[in-house]
């Protein structure tokens, strides 16, 4: 069961792939004290402490899905 709106989940997927908080806000048109309040209620919802964990929980309990990370090639490449 989603426990997250969509609006929470898009602010969500942007943190997962490393964005801060003020490029968040100009990716998705709000401001950056928005997107505070956004990830205190995804705290919240999920119990979460911070953002790794935020992140972590959501793909654990599948309000993000893995396709939503993005890792860049370099990155990718240096992990194998």
């Amino acid at each position: 069961m989603r426990r997250l709106t969509e609006r929470r989940r898009q602010v969500l997927a942007l943190v997962a792939n490393g964005h801060t908080n003020a490029q968040i806000g100009r990716a998705l048109g709000i401001h950056e004290r928005t997107v505070n309040r956004h990830l205190a209620e995804i705290f919240q919802a999920l119990g979460a402490r911070d953002r790794a964990n935020a992140v972590a929980i959501a793909v654990v309990t599948g309000e993000l899905g893995p396709h939503q990370i993005h890792i860049p090639d370099e990155q990718r490449e240096a992990a194998a």
